[in-house]
């Protein structure tokens, strides 16, 4: 394991962590706020704060306050929140499976939960028919997301290569899809229109209700997976020197999957299918700041948020008043990085 930074005295590494996570704090806070402003009603910071430190203090709303309140505030939110599930996720599953191709959508978990929301929808009842049918898809998409999660650990286990890994995820994408073009094919037109947000992903429509339904699910992945840091770590080096350093390797990796799956199941149980986000942030953290899990973990979901508030916002203003599928953003970032990344490795041997 290339571990420099991690060579470095605790106190020295403990300081440029903190300097690295403000940093991205600092940026986060940044986007956050130009990405309130726009819209087809452009505002400027001033009245986004207003409109905040209004409602904190109790204060009479003003005219502009629930465009900030109630449309442009939950919508921040949930792209902050979809993206530090995936691209934390992301960084769990390459660290555990030690291999940098690896990310929730590329092994079939997000396609997985996708069937099991979209089942639910066409043979349930509609989506976002309140807080209940909210909670109904997102289990659902939890159920099928952990489903796949446990083949593709099992298939990796008989034969842990990399090929196999991502050859099992093309097949279990297949399968899940041919699944969703089944149910596409019984729905009805109005379900149609709530099937499009699954294919190509969306943050459209989000509300207060949708985001408090899917917050917790993702906040329990989002603050447990850290405390893993240093046992991902030691997975690095292997299961059998992990296993030496005290860690229960196999109990550890089904609970990193359960908590992996239900972040990025609760992410696709809301918004739809939104790829390379786990591929594209942990890789850019890792190739800045090192390996260290104690880092990466925490600061590829500050880097999923900035990336996913910023695409939502491209998104939503580029071909205004239309607006485009989130999907499409991150894939045209995502498709040729992992070109590079499949290239970059299979010409030098580089494992991330």
């Amino acid at each position: 394991m290339n571990s420099a930074g991690m060579a470095l005295p605790a106190a020295s590494r403990r300081a440029g962590h903190r300097v690295v996570l403000g940093s991205l704090c600092v940026t986060l806070l940044i986007v956050a706020t130009f990405a309130m402003t726009c819209g087809a009603m452009h505002l400027s910071a001033e009245d986004v704060f207003g409109a905040l430190l209004r409602r904190m203090g109790g204060k009479p709303a003003q005219a502009d306050d629930a465009i900030v309140l109630t449309l442009r505030l939950p919508r921040v939110l949930m792209a902050a929140l979809v993206g530090a599930a995936l691209a934390c996720s992301g960084a769990v599953m390459q660290g555990m499976f030690r291999n940098p191709l690896v990310e929730p959508g590329l092994i079939g978990v997000s396609s997985g939960s996708a069937l099991g929301a979209i089942g639910v929808i066409v043979l349930g009842g509609g989506f976002g028919a309140g807080l209940l049918g909210s909670f109904g898809v997102t289990i659902a998409a939890f159920a099928g997301g952990l489903l796949t999660t446990a083949l593709v650990y099992a298939i990796g286990r008989r034969r842990p290569d990399a090929a196999t890994l991502l050859l099992a995820g093309v097949a279990i994408n297949a399968i899940s899809m041919a699944g969703i073009g089944v149910l596409t094919y019984m729905a009805s037109e109005r379900q149609l229109r709530d099937l499009s947000l699954w294919t190509l992903g969306s943050l459209g429509g989000t509300d207060w209700i949708r985001l408090v339904a899917v917050a917790p699910w993702i906040l329990l992945s989002l603050l447990w997976l850290p405390i893993h840091a240093r046992a991902l770590n030691a997975l690095l080096l292997g299961e059998r020197e992990a296993s030496l350093l005290g860690y229960h390797t196999e109990r550890l990796q089904r609970l990193l999957i359960a908590l992996t799956a239900l972040a990025t199941s609760a992410a696709v149980a809301t918004c739809g299918v939104i790829s390379f986000v786990g591929l594209l942030v942990p890789h850019a953290i890792r190739m800045m700041w090192g390996p260290d899990h104690r880092l990466l973990l925490p600061a590829s979901a500050l880097g999923g948020a900035i990336l996913l508030i910023g695409a939502d916002t491209v998104a939503r203003t580029v071909v205004a008043p239309a607006e485009l599928p989130i999907g499409i953003i991150t894939a045209l970032l995502g498709g040729p990085f992992f070109l590079w990344l499949l290239m970059r490795t299979r010409t030098s041997g580089v494992r991330a």
